[in-house]
């Protein structure tokens, strides 16, 4: 009772704030939403119309309301099936961006989190962060041995402000799913879970730091794509320190001209750094905005800020490049049959209709000239038709989705007229014959076999326990189960001339229990 009062006030509030922003409209997907948007414009002060687009709305409002309603303006983002394409791409530029806290402060929570004078760990120490997050932020220092590097301090109190909202984005979830059942294939209370991982995962810095340091020895044989190293010393659960980089933001097309950067070169670099993130990997980075890249004078691409990070098993990835490669070849057919097989789509469905609804989205994407072709925007729009074929919402794709319109937006800035994804297209189909072709299956078939010889020395030794225990303890039946097995009924009248139906069923039984230890 005190959660549901808790949390009716904090609706009401939240309202009144969407309604002096003219952004009501998600309130349609609430039970109830339309009175309570009825009560907030009657009582939100200084409600007016405004003549920006919906999803602009919305992300001021968003902005307004605190950090953790930011990360849910960016988990919507990805929702495209849940809230329409335009309100997606408007929240898609959301910026996480606060007003700074203090440098005392950030400079106290330092010296705690890492248990020494603030003078021994820095020599030098930016009071101006540079930058301001709804997590964390970031200041510049300098090491006593000469290193530049970059600080990045948890704000303080953030996971109390962060528990207060997620509760209440968990309780509408569970109002949501409760009493609108059209609505449970999107599954809200799982992106509302989505959003706890990944805003958990951000608030202890050791994760982001374990993050980069991955990501950096994935990429530490190419030199044309940087990530800068961690300095674990002065790492600490809210505390991340390392390497400073140097360079031009990846979107600043006019010092990239100035500095004699070939873009279209630099835009085929960062396309083949995605599909190796996303295929080679199944680890990405999911925060690609153009603030997260540098570029220096000898075109290296240097990326920061790890905290958001994606993974997807390699299964999903051989999916997804089968899903990939017959959209731009139009092969609706292997599309379809593609999501039958990854269980996306319920067996029950019909596969040719299926296939046609596929062909529905890709021509009108893939008719356009090649530059304008946007993959990212094709799956979301596959996530909105195929409701009517009972798929459910696939969570490990939502990021990707978000991120690959994000890395399309960039390279349209970097070169207009190309397309990434028809850059990386080589490297799709070589990624597909080394995994889907005849060498890939018997390099499977060899590891199959392999684990099956080192599972031989546990199947034997179950083997002869079992037979010990048929041997040297005897198996005890029941006088009814042995009468059975003699075809006799239980109270010894009568006699079968053969197996009845039950002393069938009875022998399968304990022949597949004898097949099952064995084989266990």
């Amino acid at each position: 009772m005190i959660r549901f009062v808790r949390n009716s006030f904090r609706l009401l509030g939240m309202a009144r704030t969407l309604a002096r922003h003219d952004a009501l409209f998600p309130l349609a997907l609430v039970p109830g939403g339309k009175l309570l948007a009825f009560f907030a414009r009657l009582t939100a002060p200084f409600s007016r119309r405004s003549d920006l687009p919906p999803g602009r709305r919305l992300a001021r409002a968003l902005e307004e309301l605190g950090p953790a309603f930011i990360k849910l303006g960016q988990t919507l983002a990805t929702r495209s099936d849940l809230i329409g394409d335009d309100v997606a791409a408007d929240l898609s530029s959301l910026q996480d961006r606060l007003p700074p806290f203090s440098v005392k402060i950030a400079k106290r929570i330092i010296t705690e989190q890492l248990a020494e004078p603030f003078d021994v760990l820095f020599d030098q120490f930016d009071d101006e962060p540079v930058a301001a997050a709804s997590i964390a932020q970031v200041h510049f220092a300098t090491t006593p041995d000469g290193r530049e590097v970059a600080v990045k301090v948890l704000r303080p109190d953030i996971k109390v402000r962060f528990a207060r909202d997620l509760d209440l984005f968990y309780w509408v979830a569970e109002i949501v799913e409760l009493t609108q059942p059209r609505l449970r294939r999107l599954k809200p209370i799982e992106t509302v879970k989505a959003l706890e991982d990944s805003v958990h995962l951000e608030m202890d810095l050791r994760f982001e730091a374990a993050a980069a340091s991955e990501f950096r020895d994935n990429f530490d044989s190419d030199p044309t794509y940087y990530i800068p190293q961690i300095d674990w010393e002065r790492t600490a659960e809210h505390v991340m320190t390392m390497e400073r980089v140097k360079g031009v933001r990846i979107d600043n097309v006019e010092a990239l001209d100035r500095m004699g950067v070939d873009r279209s070169a630099l835009l085929a670099k960062a396309a083949g750094a995605f599909f190796q993130q996303v295929f080679r990997d199944g680890f990405f980075h999911a925060d690609m905005h153009p603030g997260n890249l540098f570029v220096d004078e000898t075109g290296q691409v240097s990326v920061v800020d790890f905290g958001i990070m994606g993974r997807v098993d390699k299964q999903t990835r051989l999916y997804l490049a089968e899903m990939l490669l017959g959209f731009l070849t139009r092969d609706y057919h292997r599309v379809a049959e593609v999501h039958f097989e990854a269980g996306y789509v319920p067996r029950n469905q019909s596969l040719e209709n299926f296939q046609q609804a596929c062909r529905s989205i890709g021509e009108p994407i893939l008719g356009k000239e090649l530059a304008d072709i946007s993959v990212g925007r094709l799956l979301g729009q596959l996530f909105q038709v195929t409701e009517q074929f009972g798929m459910e919402t696939q969570p490990q794709l939502l990021m990707l989705q978000k991120t690959m319109i994000v890395a399309e937006g960039l390279s349209r800035i970097l070169s207009p007229n190309e397309n990434m994804w028809e850059l990386s297209r080589p490297l799709i189909e070589e990624w597909m014959r080394e995994n889907l072709g005849p060498e890939a299956k018997i390099k499977e078939a060899t590891l199959q076999a392999g684990s099956m010889l080192r599972r031989l020395p546990r199947v034997l030794e179950a083997a002869e326990q079992a037979s010990s225990v048929f041997t040297d303890q005897g198996l005890r039946l029941h006088p009814d189960t042995i009468a059975a097995m003699r075809g006799k009924a239980s109270n010894g009248q009568g006699k079968s001339n053969g197996f009845s139906r039950h002393t069938l069923i009875l022998w399968v039984a304990i022949a597949a229990l004898g097949a099952a230890v064995f084989l266990k």
